[in-house]
């Protein structure tokens, strides 16, 4: 009787065995989206599969302690791969994970071989940058190639210092780099006129420009230069290991690893040193994605610092697990300063993010 009582509660029976085997199948259909989780870390001052990560020639090196790990993320989905619900309803829910659309993360229509090519680009830019960045900081020269990429708008330099000048000097005074660019035009002061020497198309010519104060008090042209050098030209060579491990945000890292490789004595301390950010060659420190899983990472690991990026201070704020002291750096010396000062003892009253 299939008004029984009996054949109502086999059909319910039925009905919701199969509505829980159809949403288990929904949850498992590839979907959108990019799952962001902790990562493995790497300390930068040791070896991976008996390779050291960074390598020097033409200097003496010594011997530390402690590590400075390079923290990643663990990325399933976007170009060449997939996520399937379940994963992204698991990353929504866990405190450690993130889920966002593949079009938030990577341009539409970017192939896996498109994003293999900017990873590596990237990671070999990383690797320049570090290297220039750490041998700047520890007061090395190295010959570079300054070439204005523009001016701001109603600047001293604005319709004077045009895209493709390369700077040569300040009132006769060379500019074989950044510092010595900013050392030229302090020297001169604020509100003064001066003769910059560019190549312009392959020819020397003199522009007068007047000098500006900038926001923070540094003496400026106005203008944003593209800094390029030439391997063979550096003090000291460095390799890096970026094709095993790395990307932009390993930078920082990989600076401090160099710094810490050239100095006498320890950079640490002995502590476990983690952190992330990308580098500039002239230093600067530079915000990255995903710090909240490579916080989590680092506290995985046993990190007892972690260096963030200043940039990324908002996203830092309310993600910090719990005993790992995190400090806050927006440029290379500021991280050296922070770690040697950690190393000491002395970590508190190191600049940290704030709500």
């Amino acid at each position: 009787d299939s008004g029984s009582p009996a054949a109502r509660s086999a059909a319910a029976w039925v009905g919701a065995v199969g509505a829980a085997l159809l949403a288990a199948a929904l949850t498992l259909l590839p979907v959108p989206f990019v799952v962001e989780q902790p990562g493995p870390v790497y300390d930068t001052l040791g070896e991976v599969d008996g390779t050291p990560l960074i390598t020097v020639e033409g200097a003496p090196t010594y011997p530390t302690t402690g590590s400075l790990d390079l923290t990643t993320v663990r990325v399933s989905g976007g170009p060449g791969g997939s996520v399937d619900l379940l994963a992204v309803l698991v990353a929504w829910l866990h405190p450690d994970r993130s889920a966002l659309l593949a079009e938030q993360v990577y341009p539409p229509g970017t192939s896996a071989e498109e994003e293999r090519r900017r990873d590596t680009r990237d990671m070999t830019a990383s690797q320049d940058s570090a290297t220039v960045a750490a041998l700047t900081e520890l007061g090395y020269r190295v010959p570079t190639t300054l070439t204005v990429v523009g001016a701001a708008p109603g600047s001293p330099a604005d319709g004077l210092l045009l895209e493709g000048d390369v700077v040569q000097a300040v009132d006769g005074a060379p500019a074989p780099d950044l510092t010595a660019l900013r050392a030229a035009l302090d020297v001169v002061g604020a509100g003064r006129s001066v003769t910059v020497t560019v190549l312009r198309d392959a020819e020397p010519v003199e522009v007068p420009v007047r000098t500006a104060l900038g926001d923070e008090g540094q003496v400026q042209l106005g203008i944003s230069v593209d800094v390029d050098y030439a391997d063979d030209d550096l003090p000291v060579q460095v390799a890096i290991e970026v094709d095993r491990v790395g990307g932009p945000s390993a930078g920082l890292l990989f600076a401090l690893g160099i710094v810490d490789l050239l100095t006498e004595g320890p950079m640490t301390g002995g502590l476990e040193v983690a952190g992330t950010g990308t580098i500039a060659t002239t230093g600067e420190v530079g915000g990255i994605g995903g710090v909240a899983q490579k916080m989590a990472a680092a506290d995985d690991a046993g990190a007892d610092l972690f260096l963030a990026p200043e940039a990324n201070c908002d996203e830092v704020v309310g993600h910090v697990p719990e005993g790992l002291r995190v400090v806050s750096v927006a440029t290379l010396a500021e991280a050296r300063d922070a770690v040697e000062a950690a190393g000491r003892g002395e970590a508190e009253g190191l600049p940290e993010c704030r709500p």
